[in-house]
């Protein structure tokens, strides 16, 4: 077979990898220096503009580290960008609840204590096969356990369940659920 006559896809130039080092090394500490100026949240998963921006300096990361003609002062450029895009959407999500809205999906109500909300499930394309899977996760064994679950904003599901020391939800809990789609 010819793709096994030339092995060069297997290895690099001594200098690609000697790029590819210099490259991480210098990224890694950007990095570093970005995260303490703009704290944990930024590579916080608390809503789905955050999740996009994860996914985002991720690639730039992966770009800078591994493209040998990309240049570590465009990807550090293009770091610093998205975290001070991160910054601005979340003073602005601060000051404004119709920017809120705009950049942020509500959480939604999939199951109601035992009674699972099927309309909520097709609305959020979750399936019941994710709900059960999701129950099994927390430790669910009786569907008279469940108190509620959430579709939350980042895509995560939350169980919220009775446990040894409560049998009741706190109202406060859900606020901000959408109850029905």
């Amino acid at each position: 077979m010819k793709v096994f006559e030339d092995l060069s896809w297997l290895y690099s130039e001594r200098y690609d990898i000697l790029v590819t080092i210099f490259s991480t090394i210098i990224i890694y500490a950007i990095v570093i220096i970005i995260t303490r100026i703009n704290g944990l949240r930024t590579f916080a998963k608390m809503s789905s503009f955050d999740f996009a921006i994860t996914i985002a300096i991720g690639s730039v990361i992966a770009s800078t580290m591994l493209l040998p003609k990309q240049s570590v002062v465009k990807g550090a450029i293009g770091l610093v960008v998205l975290i001070a895009l991160q910054y601005i959407v979340a003073r602005m999500r601060k000051k404004s609840a119709v920017f809120e809205n705009a950049v942020t999906n509500t959480p939604v109500l999939l199951m109601d204590g035992n009674h699972i909300l099927t309309e909520n499930l097709k609305a959020t394309r979750v399936t019941e096969a994710d709900l059960y899977a999701k129950l099994r996760e927390a430790n669910v064994t009786n569907k008279d356990q469940v108190l509620a679950v959430v579709l939350e904003t980042t895509g995560d599901i939350s169980v919220l369940h009775s446990g040894a020391t409560s049998s009741t939800l706190d109202p406060d809990l859900l606020r901000g659920v959408q109850k029905k789609l």
